[in-house]
């Protein structure tokens, strides 16, 4: 038997079988012609950051200001940063001033906010670098209405009022009066509502009320500026930071959920999660980014092996006028920018 002529006629129902299921795709493609979902595309390129001024340390903390310049606050030699939207240096100061910078905002009047953990403090400065105000005494933790213990993150009021997570150490959060002067203090170590776990990140919306990223406890909860819980948002995110823009889209950053210690041991990542809420708690977009690798040790990483848009450890993030995004990366030390993709165009035939 002629195996060959015996098989034409299942390769012509097998072609014409082909030709029908490319019709129906072309017909009824399986993805949106018109994308629904938007992604987010790194620009390598940013920032163009001068040899004069040193790109290593974690960037802990980030923040845009009302030119759409981003600051952010690392731990090493050329601590406070600044570069344009389009990534020109704009200046640096802080060389020798802090000793473990954890977080930089900027208040309503445009002048620079900054936690240090590390000397037990946080500072008000001009946009040029001159110390303006201190709360807390450097160098010195406690308890009180003067100290802080190991203080995480500030958020500044329209009226000028301050309120402190007061996070590694006491688990409280502090209010200040536009003085410095102590208004009132709440929160305590625990897991029940209205306590916490780590107080690691603050932020304001446009009602006033205050979102705190309660990090190891994998919840963000919600307070008026008396210190009455209003919600609290768990299992979705270990939110390490967060960011409220002027539409009062809550961005936060961190890792998808999980025990903070676990046989002994504490897996601060599996991966780089984004988040997008608004104000109710719905979540309105969610994103990742690809894990870096940095070697064994996180201490000393090899950030030479990481590629654009890669992280390792992201600690904080920032939104611009034009829908940019600005994430800092501890372990993989380096700000980045991503930009809004919801349109690209067709792919070349070959």
């Amino acid at each position: 038997m002629n195996h060959f002529y015996s098989a034409v006629p299942l390769m012509l129902a097998l072609a014409a079988s082909s030709l029908f299921v490319g019709q129906a795709a072309a017909q009824n493609p399986t993805h949106a012609v018109t994308p629904t979902i938007t992604e987010y595309d790194v620009d390598p390129a940013w920032p163009q950051r001068p040899e004069t001024i040193s790109g290593a340390g974690w960037v802990s903390g980030l923040a845009v200001d009302d030119k759409d310049q981003v600051w952010f606050f690392r731990k090493g030699p050329d601590p406070v940063q600044v570069y344009s939207a389009s990534g020109e240096f704009v200046r640096s100061w802080g060389k020798d001033r802090f000793l473990n910078p954890h977080q930089l905002r900027i208040g309503p009047d445009g002048n620079i906010w900054v936690a240090d953990f590390g000397l037990h403090v946080v500072q008000k400065f001009t946009p040029e670098g001159e110390l303006l105000q201190t709360l807390g005494v450097r160098g010195e933790k406690g308890d009180d209405e003067l100290h802080f213990n190991m203080p995480t993150d500030m958020v500044i009021t329209p009226k000028g009022d301050i309120f402190v997570t007061d996070g590694y150490g006491n688990r409280r959060i502090v209010h200040f009066d536009k003085d410095g002067k102590f208004v009132k203090a709440w929160g305590s170590y625990g897991t029940e509502p209205g306590k916490f776990v780590l107080p690691h990140a603050i932020q304001l919306d446009s009602k006033g009320l205050l979102y705190v990223a309660d990090r190891n406890s994998a919840r963000i909860q919600i307070f008026t500026q008396e210190g009455e819980l209003v919600d609290q948002w768990s299992n979705l995110i270990m939110p390490w930071g967060i960011s409220i823009n002027k539409k009062d889209e809550v961005w936060v950053c961190g890792s998808s959920p999980h025990w903070w210690v676990r046989d002994g041991k504490a897996p601060e990542y599996k991966d780089q999660l984004f988040m997008r809420f608004n104000t109710d708690g719905r979540v309105q977009q969610v994103w990742s980014i690809p894990l870096g690798d940095i070697g064994e040790n996180k201490d000393k990483p090899d950030v030479s092996r990481l590629k654009p848009g890669e992280a390792v450890g992201v600690h904080c993030i920032a939104q611009d006028s034009q829908g940019n995004l600005y994430v800092g990366d501890i372990y993989g030390e380096r700000a980045q920018k991503f930009v809004p993709v919801t349109q690209r165009a067709p792919a070349k035939s070959k």
